[in-house]
């Protein structure tokens, strides 16, 4: 299980819909707000 990095819910990679990739990792998010909120400032929430 992922974890989604805005909410921290736990995410199941192999049916998440909503995923981004930034600098070679995946991020894996509950919904699509939660998305959002990464591609805006992705740098604020990959650590």
């Amino acid at each position: 299980m992922a974890i989604d990095p805005i909410c921290k819910m736990q995410v199941d990679e192999k049916t998440a819909k909503y995923k981004s990739v930034y600098l070679g990792k995946t991020y894996y998010f509950c919904a699509p707000g939660c998305k959002k909120e990464f591609d805006s400032n992705p740098k604020k929430y990959s650590h």
